[in-house]
């Protein structure tokens, strides 16, 4: 165990936070599956556990082998990644998958393995490494507007695109991260009020295409996002509306204690009990106390991003923290805000909690490259502390020889 501790470089705290998340996931996630195979009748609870703990360990073992490469190599792997992207994205966006007779064009299935991926969490995380590559590039230069359209926002722009007509808020994630991103790298505000226009303007074409051509597949999903957001605001009993009652009663009956490991009744009829819905599994099982802990651990997280990322030595660095850390962040407090009916129904998931692969092995791809970042700074102080050091003991050493007496100098001196 020593052994493995010692090879797990980079932030200490960050690798704890995670092992917790992941330990924690366990216990409602087999909870919540009995959902899954007592009401609709699929497999077992201890195969669905079965399946967490796979998800779980392969994304341990992406943040282990990521977290040893040099994070300036991701800087060239996500020039190449964005092309690679975006064609997965087309060809998901026009295959017309579905899964369990719903449509599914956000997943495509893997050949010979069978196993579905979400490419729009791939998306995210290139387009992130991506845009703190050109920030961190054009830091020292002057750049006008029309010199970032097409480094900069053609890639943003054909990721986004093919991921808004069946992804909604996805898009609006992956935008206000890539904003935000911005902002802190100092991208000139004025250009980036620009696009925030461009955006707006481009999302009402959208909306009056769909209605101008409501057959269209590609227009198929807006009168979900209509309905979820009126929905929302007003008092109409639907599917959505369902899901936040069971939740909102999961989450009253939890009170302070909760009802235990287990115990939860409404993981019956709350659907996405084990993945979207699962903080309010969590808090009817463990309560107050428990939804604290789970928050307290995503600030903890959330406070060793800012810390690393003040320390990091290069504005690289700097920005992949930013960058990848805040959206896990971002996402989770998205997660409880649906269960909680602060926000619409969204489908995020609760980062390194929530059942399911794509996004579990993401988060990790994400971690992984934090970590990565923070174990070389290490190194950098490890090197730093040691030639200080050895600058001191040279000095001492130097002034002990001056120090000295020579036993003959008396007689040299007559």
């Amino acid at each position: 165990m020593n052994y493995l501790i010692n090879r797990l470089k980079g932030d200490k705290t960050i690798w704890a936070v995670v092992v917790l998340l992941a330990l924690i996931s366990f216990l409602p996630v087999y909870s919540a599956s009995t959902n899954l195979v007592y009401v609709i009748g699929s497999g077992s609870t201890f195969g669905y556990l079965f399946k967490h703990f796979a998800h779980l360990f392969i994304g341990f073992a992406i943040i282990f082998g990521v977290h040893k490469m040099p994070y300036h190599i991701f800087r060239a792997l996500s020039i190449i990644g964005i092309p690679i992207v975006i064609l997965l994205l087309v060809y998901t966006l026009f295959q017309g998958t579905t899964i369990g007779g719903a449509n599914a064009s956000r997943w495509i299935r893997i050949p010979f393995i069978g196993i579905g991926f979400q490419t729009s969490t791939l998306a995210f995380t290139v387009l992130m490494v991506y845009v703190a590559r050109y920030l961190a590039k054009v830091s020292d230069k002057k750049y006008s507007f029309k010199d970032s359209l097409l480094e900069l926002w053609l890639p943003i722009g054909g990721v986004l695109i093919f991921i808004l007509p069946s992804n909604f808020s996805t898009t609006a994630l992956i935008f206000s991260m890539v904003c935000m991103l911005l902002y802190i790298g100092q991208y000139p505000l004025k250009y980036l009020a620009v696009i925030l226009s461009a955006g707006v303007a481009f999302l009402l074409l959208f909306w009056l295409l769909s209605k101008a051509f409501p057959d269209n597949k590609l227009f198929s999903r807006v009168n979900t996002w209509e309905a979820r957001i009126e929905r929302f605001v007003g008092d109409q009993p639907d599917e959505d509306n369902y899901q936040i009652e069971k939740a909102k009663i999961a989450i009253a009956t939890g009170k302070i204690n909760g009802l235990g490991p287990g115990k939860s009744v409404q993981k019956n009829f709350l659907p996405q009990s084990s993945s979207d819905f699962i903080f309010a599994i969590i808090v009817e099982e463990y309560g107050l106390i428990g939804a604290v802990g789970i928050m307290f651990l995503y600030l903890l997280l959330f406070i060793r991003f800012i810390i690393n990322a003040q320390k990091a030595s290069s504005l690289f660095g700097k920005l992949l923290i930013i960058g990848l850390g805040f959206p896990i962040i971002f996402q989770a407090l998205i997660n409880m805000a649906v269960a909680v009916e602060l926000l619409p129904v969204t489908g995020q998931t609760l980062p390194l909690i929530s059942a399911g692969g794509t996004s579990i092995w993401m988060t990790c791809v994400a971690i992984g490259i934090i970590l990565s970042v923070t174990r070389k700074d290490e190194e950098v102080e490890e090197k730093t502390d040691t030639k200080a050091e050895k600058n001191q003991l040279d000095k001492v050493e130097i002034e002990e020889e001056n120090n000295s007496s020579n036993p003959l100098e008396p007689i040299l001196n007559q």
